[in-house]
């Protein structure tokens, strides 16, 4: 018995010892090691002081409501066409957005806006550019009813997915009701969203001690302090805890037709004002801004520098910013693509042919340009 106590005891200090470097390097609640990894408590306490914090490590609380969630985020027969998801305009293959300069919707329809990443997006103070979503649930709700994105409308979306069974299960599971509705729909997509965050970030690990930027990504940090960047990028998103208008201090004439947060509170001050962008992942994610003006990194930088600061940038100044902005690339979403449950001879079939082309006039203004637009075709 003694014997089966000790090798037990052992077994239990290999398996302790093995996982504690794991735990720490995910960012735990204990770091451990600090000298083995290169760090130090001294650094860490230091910048635990720093503007932007690291992001922390999610935990599932309801894991069932996540797994539905997902397969809805995968889910294409939510559009009219049985071809678009939400995947589809904020792919988790390229950093949660699309890398396009505006989406693809319904018929070929080009969105009016770049898509943002969906990498994160917990950490914004509001949802869409100009804030009129106040969560990711409200989100949600909107591509699928757009007629310029996934064309199709609540009801119809909801009848698809009561109309086989695995759902009709899962959903019960989930909320304990076999009728489905578009709220319980958004609330499971909403909760999967909330888990697609990018934490262990190199920066992130230099915020906890360890070395792992250059001097030259250090010091790209420091201007990007000293310039005063961080006073609208901070926090666990590096952005998208504020609003703020696009052309502070010289009026940004690159786009003048997308009013931004006026859409949303009529108010003349807002014209222009937009939810300003997180930064994490910001190399996986152009064309950069609400417009798609720019493909380059850099260049973004100095647009940034010389419409929000007034501050014309050396290159080796926006070269050193640049490559603090990359070492935000955090650890992205492992994903196991879902296997969805087949239709039925009673789910509503899609519909690749109709156009409807929307009457902005009585359509909802906060999902165009300005009063009024006529869609553009791909085709």
């Amino acid at each position: 018995m003694m014997k089966f106590t000790a090798i037990s005891c052992l077994l239990a200090f290999v398996v302790i010892n093995d996982v504690m470097p794991a735990f720490t390097i995910a960012g735990g609640l204990i770091d451990m090691g600090y000298g083995s990894r290169g760090g130090s408590m001294l650094s860490a306490s230091i910048r635990s002081k720093e503007p932007i914090q690291p992001i922390p490590i999610s935990f599932d609380c309801d894991r069932a409501k996540i797994e539905l969630g997902k397969k809805l985020f995968f889910e294409p027969r939510l559009s009219k066409s049985g071809w678009i998801s939400c995947n589809s305009c904020h792919n988790l293959s390229t950093g949660g957005a699309d890398n396009l300069p505006s989406s693809i919707g319904h018929k070929w329809l080009f969105g009016p806006i770049n898509s943002p990443t969906v990498l994160n997006a917990k950490f914004n103070l509001a949802q869409f550019w100009d804030g009129r979503a106040k969560d990711l649930k409200e989100q949600a709700g909107g591509p699928i009813a757009n007629p310029m994105e996934m064309a199709s409308t609540h009801e119809i979306a909801v009848s698809v997915l009561q109309s086989i069974p695995e759902y009709v299960q899962w959903f019960k599971e989930v909320y304990g009701d076999e009728n489905i509705n578009i709220d319980h729909v958004t609330d499971a997509i909403a909760a999967f969203e909330e888990t697609l965050t990018t934490p262990n970030s190199r920066f992130d690990l230099w915020l906890r001690g360890y070395d792992r930027i250059s001097k030259l990504e250090e010091e790209g940090y420091a201007l990007f302090k000293d310039k005063g960047c961080i006073d609208c990028h901070n926090g666990f998103g590096v952005g998208g805890n504020s609003f703020q208008k696009f052309g502070i201090v010289k009026p940004y004439d690159k786009d003048t037709q997308t009013l931004g947060r006026y859409n949303v509170t009529k108010n003349e001050k807002d014209k222009y004002v937009f939810k300003v962008p997180l930064l994490r992942n910001i190399a996986l994610t152009a064309p950069y801004f609400h417009d798609a003006s720019t493909w380059s990194l850099s260049e973004a930088v100095n647009i940034m520098a010389e419409y929000q600061l007034r501050i014309i940038l050396t290159d080796n100044e926006t070269n050193k910013i640049v490559a603090f902005l990359q070492t935000l690339t955090g650890d992205q979403p492992s994903i196991i693509f879902p296997t969805l449950p087949p239709s039925t001879s009673i789910t509503p079939k899609p519909n690749r042919n109709e156009l409807t082309t929307p009457d902005c006039s009585d359509a909802d203004p906060l999902n165009y340009r300005g009063e009024r637009i006529i869609p553009q075709t791909g085709l």
